[in-house]
């Protein structure tokens, strides 16, 4: 069956209301970032706009890719050589529209990052902490879960990935803070906010020390692997809305 389609423009219109994009001061600019073909049909997401992900994007006759890492971000090189070179090329030979939006699908409250990896930890909570609050901080509501340890353990078994844990994983947890990808420097926000655990993308080296003095346990389960499902949700919720075809395509990344 061949796919509905929507307009370009409509669909950054329809993007930028749902996400509130106006709320946010990002590091990049959110939605259209490559102009491609005016009406879309097939759209493929995935989290970051790799040139991996385009070259799938391509053999799946893509009018639009969704991503949450997409270009252009503050304080680069804006030289468009080598890999920007490389991948604005093929995006633009083949037609094909870019749009990606970073904090406004990390904050969303239905479709965004931490409240899609709260569905797959079984966790329950609210924003709470960080900058713009995008940190969050809850329990968790599965009752095999009271130690660290289980926690970690938990987590590698939905995400398919070994976390690293910072912590005594004998420890009985309490509230759990989260924020997922490189919100790591939101440490002591989780602490503050009263975290007995904080879980995150990536570590950096301060964040060992900072849960060892604070007795915080801290838990690194992948920038990728924490940013897989807020994409995935707003593509399905695409494909349910206007009826366009939606694959999510997931290319590997340990980090």
């Amino acid at each position: 069956m061949t796919p509905s389609q929507i307009t370009r423009d409509e669909l950054a219109i329809y993007l930028a209301r749902t996400l509130n994009v106006d709320q946010y001061q990002d590091y990049c600019p959110n939605g259209l970032q490559v102009e491609g073909r005016d009406r879309i049909g097939v759209v493929i997401s995935g989290v970051t706009a790799s040139e991996a992900l385009i070259d799938a994007a391509i053999e799946r006759g893509a009018d639009a890719l969704l991503v949450h890492h997409g270009y252009f971000w503050k304080g680069e090189n804006a030289s468009v050589v080598g890999i920007k070179q490389r991948r604005l090329k093929k995006l633009l030979q083949n037609n094909i529209n870019l749009f990606a939006y970073h904090l406004p699908l990390d904050g969303h409250r239905e479709f965004g990052n931490n409240v899609q990896l709260a569905q797959q930890l079984d966790l329950c909570g609210q924003p709470a902490f960080g900058h713009g609050k995008l940190g969050w901080l809850g329990h968790t509501t599965n009752d095999e879960i009271h130690t660290l340890g289980e926690l970690a353990v938990f987590i590698a078994q939905r995400l398919g990935r070994k976390p690293l844990v910072i912590g005594d994983v004998q420890t009985e947890i309490g509230q759990i803070g989260w924020c997922t990808g490189a919100a790591q420097s939101m440490m002591e926000d989780a602490v503050a906010a009263g975290a007995s655990v904080y879980i995150s993308g990536e570590i950096s080296e301060p964040t060992v020390h900072i849960a060892r003095e604070t007795g915080v346990a801290y838990i690194s389960a992948g920038h990728h692997a924490t940013e897989r499902y807020g994409v995935q949700a707003l593509g399905t919720h695409l494909a349910n809305t206007f009826n366009v075809q939606h694959t999510f395509i997931d290319i590997d990344n340990p980090v």
